[in-house]
């Protein structure tokens, strides 16, 4: 039976290495990263890597999932909270539940999610096999039951505007999580990335006007249809 401080070691080394390939793969991408490369900067022996993950695949599946359970489990504790109340939350509570935990990641103060930050930006835009298998795997779920929360909050929306509704959101979200400040670039350092809050604050306010104007919209577009399909009925 291991002991505590052996088993305290294991765990170290293979945070160790997640942390190191977490780096690696965000600065070289799946194919061109190597384990020698991740066991270098780990400061681990490459054998143990292959110990611990077996193959690269199974290393970049494991760093994907370990930030994205993390985030995950933190929407899901707020959107409970949400709803668990007498009230209903208001469709800002929502997408504040919905990005804060996402954007949180790129700001980590060990720098740790901000690899992991442009990792997801990769995985989430490519159309490999395996981007298209961790992305359907980690975020699927997560995202259903968003699209529930958003119809819920916003009575008589239709499903494919709820999933509208979400996809631009995740959209908006994305390059705010990567943090690559280019709206200080664009706004001459008017606009600042590093006010979390503010940030959210925008982000929030955009997406939620035009959530309820998509809703509008369509809800004006189904309107015509019907009358249209009744103007044209024979009498």
């Amino acid at each position: 039976m291991l002991q505590p401080a052996a088993n305290a070691e294991r765990r170290d080394a293979a945070d160790a290495i997640l942390d190191a390939a977490e780096a690696v793969f965000a600065d070289h991408g799946f194919a061109a990263a190597t384990t020698r490369a991740i066991a270098d900067l780990a400061k681990v022996n490459l054998a143990l890597i292959h110990y611990y993950f077996r193959t690269k695949e199974q290393l970049f599946e494991a760093v994907f999932v370990r930030r994205s359970d993390e985030i995950n489990d933190r929407r899901r504790r707020i959107l409970a909270e949400l709803f668990s109340g007498d009230s209903e939350p208001a469709l800002e509570q929502i997408l504040v539940a919905l990005l804060r935990p996402t954007i949180e990641v790129g700001r980590m103060s060990n720098g740790g999610g901000f690899h992991y930050a442009r990792m997801v930006v990769n995985v989430a835009s490519g159309h490999d096999e395996r981007s298209t298998r961790l992305t359907g795997m980690q975020y699927n779920g997560i995202a259903r039951e968003f699209i529930d929360a958003i119809q819920k909050v916003m009575p008589g929306i239709s499903r494919e505007m709820a999933v509208w509704s979400y996809m631009h959101a995740i959209n908006i979200a994305m390059p705010l999580m990567a943090r690559n400040h280019r709206p200080a670039v664009l706004s001459d350092g008017l606009c600042r990335d590093d006010d979390l809050d503010a940030v959210i604050d925008n982000a929030v306010t955009f997406i939620a006007a035009g959530i309820r104007a998509l809703a509008i919209s369509h809800a004006v577009d189904e309107a015509g249809r019907l009358r249209s399909g009744n103007n044209s009925m024979p009498a």
